[in-house]
């Protein structure tokens, strides 16, 4: 690929990641604020801020590695940096995937209108479950981070040796870990929360359909405000949907090994796989009415700074 189609495709992936880091940033600080002046928070906002300060670490800790390893090329398998960077992506990676994941569940629990007794008591008891849900998320996370963290370590050593056993060279023995370890670990712990993501979306978008029809039914026109409203939290669930899913096949994708820095596609790829952590924040600030009035207030006093 052409040195400026790289560059532009890098600066492009810088944009895009520091998008997110102020869309996260923003959501933490003014949920922090409340947080602050009220000593407590909903558990909606629980979620929200944990989410958020999940993504703004990540963002910022995938957007220096990927520098780093373009910049340091040769010499990135030699030392610790490998390890450590793999330390954090893979704990705020999957701390970040079921933050997302309890997310979809408590709209789903707080929105739909099921009467069945198991999703009548789900809705009455997960809200005070949500403290406990995101601390056994952080345990999780801690969890796959060691077993990542033996991968890494496996090939550092690999690295080292150079001649593995039965005369393996080390990108054989490279390969052979992402494919026989790292691929099926992966699948296995991101596939966990993404199932519960994709069944309380689900959920949550058939009863949002049958309830819009319902009111069209009723004489409610496609202009009226509740369908209106209705529309509008359709449009953000799909939207979260697909992007959720985008980011869930990239890991997987990526953790093949089918991408590297030396592919034409890995700052395509790279851009892809920080889409819904860049783009997802805006539509949670502009769908939530507080974060909303924050944000446009924050614009209103960056164009009386800009024009004054």
């Amino acid at each position: 690929m052409h040195p400026a189609v790289v560059a532009l495709l890098m600066l492009l992936f810088v944009l895009l990641c520091f998008l997110g880091i102020l869309a996260n940033g923003f959501i933490v600080l003014v949920l922090g604020r409340e947080w602050r002046r009220r000593g407590r928070l909903l558990p909606s906002d629980m979620v929200l801020i944990s989410l958020g300060a999940s993504r703004f670490c990540l963002q910022w800790v995938g957007m220096v590695h990927d520098l780093y390893y373009y910049i340091h090329m040769e010499t990135y398998d030699r030392g610790f940096v490998r390890q450590l960077f793999g330390l954090h992506w893979d704990f705020l990676n999957s701390a970040t995937f079921w933050f997302g994941t309890w997310l979809s569940v408590l709209f789903c629990v707080k929105i739909t209108t099921f009467t069945h007794p198991t999703f009548l008591w789900l809705k009455w008891r997960f809200p005070g479950s949500v403290p406990w849900l995101l601390l056994g998320s952080l345990l999780m996370s801690s969890i796959v981070t060691l077993l990542f963290f033996w991968g890494n370590r496996a090939v550092h050593q690999g690295f080292l040796l150079r001649n593995i056993a039965g005369n393996m060279t080390y990108r054989e023995w490279n390969r052979k870990l992402e494919i026989h370890y790292f691929l099926p670990l992966k699948v296995v712990t991101l596939s966990i929360p993404y199932f519960v993501f994709l069944v309380s979306m689900m959920l949550l978008i058939n009863s949002l359909r049958r309830h819009r029809r319902t009111m069209q039914s009723n004489a409610h026109g496609l202009q009226d405000p509740s369908t209106q409203a209705h529309t509008k939290a359709l449009r953000s669930l799909v939207s979260f949907l697909i992007l959720y899913a985008l980011s869930f096949v990239s890991m997987l994708i990526t953790a093949s090994g089918c991408f590297s820095l030396r592919s034409d596609w890995y700052w395509p790829w790279q851009i892809l796989i920080f889409l819904c952590t860049s783009v997802h924040p805006f539509i949670l600030i502009f769908s939530n009415l507080r974060l909303r009035g924050e944000f446009r207030q924050l614009l209103l006093w960056a164009r009386g700074f800009w024009v004054a």
